[in-house]
């Protein structure tokens, strides 16, 4: 919205005294300029919404007074403060800043349009299964299966519009890896909506899984964004993809604004969600983050990359699908489950091991961040 008003501005003033007093407007031009921007202002933006909205939850009762699946598992009591009672639903704090902010900074283009939907269905998803289980008092919410289906449909309907538009086909029809120039199967349009759908599910279902303890999923979201700052910016310059031989994609500068934002909303929501949290985002949050990183992944051409920055989010996942997989096998083989970890998600394993909450935290953090450094790294190795 500021880039056409400041373009408008420019165009009416253009041959008049006001010409020059007004060309300071031409910043907004710039993507580096309106991406600081968007930062500054959906930071500004949660800092100031942040204890209304906290209030307003706590008035609705939107607070998590069941046991959470790790008090249910393994009544983890060594936590010095109960969880019980803190609002969830937080992440409308971050959506509402997030889109609010892209709005306003950035150029609306078809791959802002996309992502923006996505955020809001995913974010209408997370809602209904985090007030599910404030209806119902327990931590069981929406069935799976109805979660898996709204997400595989949103990725699919992505996946085929894109696939059907000529100036996009190529995001789907070509597969790239990381560490390797050029496409290693073009014309593959079935192999790259699996692929599509399997990004921004997996995505979306990872970082949820990561949010589990305070400030770990939103700090470890804030590091990827970082990266696919820095990605969207290559991918929509067209001298600097060429150089670096990656995909350029037109108008995946405009993704560099909403991925600051991002950024700028994260920071915001983990000033009251860092231990002890005043505020869990919840399912409302964290699949909506998740299927966006996944979602740009998709639109620079990179959802592999996405693997590597977001290591702890796969980390966290696997652990997961292994628990499980071989609770059951062991169950059917033995008659009696067995496990891998102490305890899944494998952040809660290291806390059955005695870490404190924040030990691992930080620790995660310090993979992520691991993780982020080896994803620019295929900008050169390749």
């Amino acid at each position: 919205m500021l880039y056409y008003l400041s373009q408008y501005l420019l165009d009416a003033s253009a041959g008049t005294p006001w010409a020059h007093r007004l060309s300071a407007l031409r910043l907004f031009s710039y993507i580096t300029f309106r991406s600081a921007g968007a930062a500054v202002t959906a930071l500004a933006l949660s800092w100031w919404l942040g204890p209304s909205m906290i209030a307003w939850l706590k008035r609705l009762k939107f607070g998590q007074e069941y046991a959470d699946k790790a008090e249910e598992a393994s009544s983890i009591s060594a936590r010095l403060l109960s969880k019980k009672g803190t609002p969830t639903m937080g992440g409308i704090l971050i959506v509402v800043a997030l889109n609010l902010t892209t709005l306003l900074w950035a150029q609306w283009n078809t791959l802002i349009e996309l992502t923006l939907l996505s955020v809001v269905v995913l974010t209408g998803l997370g809602f209904y299964d985090d007030y599910s289980k404030i209806l119902r008092q327990n931590a069981g919410g929406v069935r799976s299966a109805v979660k898996l289906s709204v997400q595989a449909g949103l990725a699919l309907f992505i996946g085929i519009y894109l696939w059907n538009r000529p100036s996009t086909r190529n995001l789907i029809t070509d597969i790239m890896v990381p560490f390797y120039k050029f496409p290693v199967a073009t014309g593959a349009g079935l192999v790259g909506l699996g692929l599509t759908v399997l990004t921004i599910v997996g995505s979306s279902n990872a970082v949820n899984l990561t949010d589990g303890l305070d400030g770990l999923a939103i700090g470890c979201t804030l590091i990827v964004s970082f990266v696919f700052v820095v990605l969207t910016y290559l991918a929509g310059n067209r001298t600097a993809s060429a150089y670096l031989q990656i995909p350029h994609v037109v108008g995946a500068g405009e993704l560099t604004v909403f991925c600051a934002a991002m950024i700028g909303a994260g920071l915001g929501f983990l000033w009251f969600n860092c231990h002890p949290a005043q505020v869990f985002m919840g399912d409302t949050g964290s699949l909506a983050l998740g299927g966006a990183l996944g979602i740009i992944a998709i639109l620079i051409h990179q959802p592999l990359v996405l693997v590597i920055a977001g290591g702890v989010f796969v980390l966290e996942a696997l652990s997961v699908m292994l628990q499980t997989g071989w609770f059951r096998y062991t169950r059917l083989r033995y008659g009696t489950g067995r496990r891998i970890f102490l305890m899944a998600p494998i952040h809660h394993h290291f806390e059955k091991k005695g870490w404190y909450e924040s030990q691992v935290v930080m620790r995660f953090y310090i993979l992520c961040l691991l993780c982020a450094v080896v994803a620019l790294s295929t900008l050169k190795i390749r």
